[in-house]
């Protein structure tokens, strides 16, 4: 009984503890890796946490990372009904990260569209310093590819998880495959 106490409580400590992980170059220039700390002498030293064996999947994608520092997007939306549903549900389909700037609501952001294209209109796309008026789905995907955005969604959805909130649909059923001709049943 003290014994499987004491694996529990060992067991409990090992998932407490964060490993970390350290890559350096000493003088000669070889690269080493080890969970030490390095000497002093170390150059390029670079230090990893590994908190657990997951992997983070809540990260943008590698491609959507380096459009968002090249253009990111700025979607100027109220509720203006049909073409701001379309212009939401189109960046969401696309998996495009987006700030909402709300020009109804919100005095500052009704001057700054005023000031980007002379008039208080809905939606209007910002991709980096290209802009678009108005929801055309051509206009917005010609403005989202140049800037090097993703076609779709690299991040999979969970099961269920409708992005427009409606219910997931019902599975296909799965169909028998087809008999070969000279199967029996003659």
């Amino acid at each position: 009984m003290k014994f499987a106490l004491f694996l529990c409580c060992c067991f409990a400590a090992s998932l407490a503890q964060a490993a970390e992980l350290y890559r350096w170059v000493d003088a000669d220039g070889k690269v080493h890796y080890t969970d030490q700390q390095p000497p002093a002498s170390a150059k390029k030293v670079e230090e990893k946490n590994l908190h657990s064996n997951t992997i983070n999947t809540s990260e943008l994608p590698y491609a959507t990372q380096q459009a968002v520092k090249k253009a990111p997007v700025t979607l100027y939306a109220n509720d203006c009904g049909e073409p701001c549903k379309q212009a939401r549900d189109h960046l969401a389909k696309r998996g495009i990260p987006y700030t909402t700037k709300n020009p109804q609501s919100s005095l500052p952001d009704a001057e700054a569209l005023k000031k980007l294209i002379g008039e208080a209109v809905v939606p209007v796309l910002v991709v980096g310093s290209a802009t678009s008026k108005g929801y055309e789905k051509g206009a917005w995907d010609a403005a989202l590819d140049a800037a090097g955005y993703p076609k779709s969604a690299l991040v999979k959805k969970a099961p269920g998880d409708a992005a427009d909130g409606a219910a997931a649909s019902e599975p296909e059923p799965v169909k028998p495959a087809p008999q070969h001709p000279w199967a029996g049943g003659r």
